[in-house]
């Protein structure tokens, strides 16, 4: 993000970001969803990072810009997410294959933007390295799966999942969770503003942020093209892994979730197109 780059928003702007944020905050507590990958996505990713590697010396350049984006994801990820945990409880396949959609529909912009610096062999070798390690990560978490009984060190270890799943795109914390029978009593605590879990969670992922943050931002800047596209391998594998195959056993069932990954990726195109013409610097 340039320093010089204005962050005066017109109206329609700043609700334009907020709905970014709203979106990322939604997709980071969704089950198999990573709100990395949407900010990813939506250009917001690089300026994230570039602040959480450098908070003191970012923070003028880069939080007037990203205030809206940041009011946005804790409305999606505090309210919004309340709200449509109805439809995950009642529709839970459906749901999720709106989002399935969604990711697949922005697949073509994140491979354009992967693109921007050149591609290379080492490219297309990272993408289908990263492609393969979550492959055999979500399987084996899949076939293993063991709950834990929840306590203080557990609730660390989600917040370091949670902040894994916006630093490392297409790492859902909740696909990380599940098999140990965290998320739920996770995402009720947050949603409850439980002390007792948001404090070992903020810790969890206040230290995953400062240990990690400037470690992928540099990888970013001295491997860009390299570290983009094995981003995309972790997005086309979580992104398969999270599609309900069970749930596609009957004539109307196949139909409705068709339906709704159809819709997903004619969202995901308005968005594009809105994010091509609405320029939010």
């Amino acid at each position: 993000m340039n320093k010089n780059q204005k962050s005066n928003f017109s109206p329609l702007q700043f609700v334009y970001r907020m709905v970014q944020g709203a979106m990322i905050g939604l997709g980071a507590v969704l089950p198999g969803i990573s709100g990395g990958v949407l900010s990813v996505i939506f250009g917001i990713y690089k300026p994230i990072m570039e602040l959480l590697s450098n908070p003191f010396k970012n923070f003028k350049s880069h939080i007037p810009p990203l205030i809206p984006v940041f009011i946005g994801g804790a409305i999606g990820f505090l309210g919004v997410a309340n709200i449509l945990s109805f439809f995950l409880e009642k529709y839970p396949e459906p749901s999720v294959c709106v989002f399935i959609g969604l990711i697949t529909g922005m697949l073509p912009s994140l491979f354009r933007e992967a693109g921007e610096q050149g591609r290379t062999k080492g490219s297309f070798i990272s993408m289908l390295i990263c492609m393969f390690v979550i492959f055999a990560l979500l399987i084996g978490l899949q076939m293993f799966s063991i709950e834990v009984k929840p306590n203080f060190i557990w609730y660390l270890f989600c917040g370091f999942c949670l902040a894994l799943s916006v630093i490392a795109p297409g790492m859902s914390f909740s696909t990380l969770l599940m098999p140990l029978g965290l998320y739920t009593p996770f995402v009720d605590g947050i949603g409850h503003f439980n002390i007792g879990i948001l404090i070992p969670g903020g810790i969890g992922a206040l230290v995953t942020v400062i240990c990690l943050a400037k470690a992928i931002n540099a990888l970013f800047q001295n491997y860009y093209s390299i570290a983009f596209h094995g981003i995309i391998g972790i997005v086309i594998a979580a992104t398969v892994m999270t599609i309900p195959v069970s749930s596609f056993t009957t004539g109307k069932s196949i139909a409705v979730n068709i339906i709704c990954i159809a819709v997903g990726i004619v969202i995901a195109m308005i968005l594009d197109y809105f994010n091509s013409k609405v320029k939010v610097e």
